[in-house]
């Protein structure tokens, strides 16, 4: 999907996959401000600045400063993405190696530094631009805290705190309109109350099904989260769950069982969807912490309607959050 101001498009300091690794670099330019950025050379500064500490050794943050001849300037986030291994072009890769230097040998073991050929070492990069203090502290590194959040500190702290943001999601009604990414859609249920559009999520590049990654939007707009859900939704989660798996079967030849479909709580925006990946990719935001499930979902709210208006969810926060400011505030964290 398109570069998107008020979710991350990538994973900051994903974990390595068991077959594939990525390595994620988000870069902070400062661009002269006017004009649309459409290509590459439109961002001065680029080379220029200090690096940020990040939570992998794979993992470098930059910020780039450049002032224009009005001497007024404009953020742009740039996310570089070292995109997965092709298993057809490995071969070529070992063959058509430009440059190998020995790094280390001991015995039966070696160590090298291969340089692959441009055409076997893309990078994909996202731009988000203009990019706000928010975006670009999103991609920042910070401390990490667990929130455990009742439905009173719902209802006193989140909720107020989620009214009160500026964030737009424009660019997920603009898919439901299909005044964008039309060409995209995967899937669509045309149901204005329990319908739903599937697309592709921008961090999968399509090349390749081992980090299939595809995202479920409903196309109702008054439902913000899962604390939103009660029996009511059931129908538009079971279409969801099974036109969703259906789509991707016929579309990718993956199977259901090979599936993982989650919501996240907290989500990166306040727009109610799913996601779909493929289970033997480690997905940023998978883990126990933020991932529910949607067929625990839908089990759940089967046995209470409101299952998730009594429930106490945690969740992670990054310490220069304002959400979390909210709750040290509150004394609830």
């Amino acid at each position: 999907m398109s570069p998107r101001p008020d979710r991350p498009l990538v994973p900051l300091c994903p974990r390595p996959g068991k077959r594939r690794q990525r390595d994620h670099h988000a870069t902070f330019c400062r661009q002269q401000g006017g004009g649309a950025m459409s290509r590459w050379p439109q961002l001065p500064g680029w080379g220029r600045g200090r690096g940020r500490p990040c939570c992998s050794s794979h993992n470098t943050k930059l910020q780039h400063r450049a002032t224009g001849p009005s001497g007024e300037s404009t953020d742009a986030v740039i996310i570089l993405e070292k995109t997965p291994f092709q298993e057809e072009k490995l071969s070529d890769l070992l063959k058509k190696h430009v440059k190998l230097e020995l790094q280390m040998r001991n015995d039966i073991y070696s160590t090298y530094h291969l340089y692959p050929p441009p055409e076997l070492s893309e990078i994909k990069t996202t731009v988000v631009f203009p990019a706000t203090e928010k975006h670009i502290q999103k991609y920042l590194r910070q401390d990490v805290h667990l929130v455990r959040e009742t439905w009173e500190d719902y209802t006193q702290i989140t909720l107020p705190f989620i009214q009160s943001q500026s964030f737009s999601v424009q660019w997920v009604y603009n898919i439901l309109e299909k005044k964008a990414e039309a060409d995209r859609i995967v899937h669509e249920n045309p149901d204005p109350c329990d319908g739903f559009v599937l697309v592709p999520d921008f961090k999968w590049n399509q090349n390749q099904l081992d980090d299939l990654y595809l995202i479920a939007l409903v196309r109702r707009r008054d439902l913000k989260s899962l604390r939103d859900l009660t029996a009511e939704h059931l129908p538009l989660l079971r279409n969801i769950l099974r036109e969703g798996e259906e789509a991707i079967t016929k579309r990718f030849g993956i199977a259901a069982s090979r599936l993982r479909v989650y919501l996240h709580y907290q989500p990166s925006y306040y727009h109610l969807h799913v996601h779909f990946t493929a289970l033997g990719y480690d997905a940023p935001g998978s883990g126990v912490e933020r991932a529910h499930l949607l067929a625990d979902v839908i089990d759940n709210l089967a046995a209470d309607p409101a299952f998730y208006q009594k429930r106490a969810l945690t969740f992670a926060l990054r310490a220069d959050e304002p959400l979390f400011h909210k709750f040290r505030e509150a004394g609830r964290a």
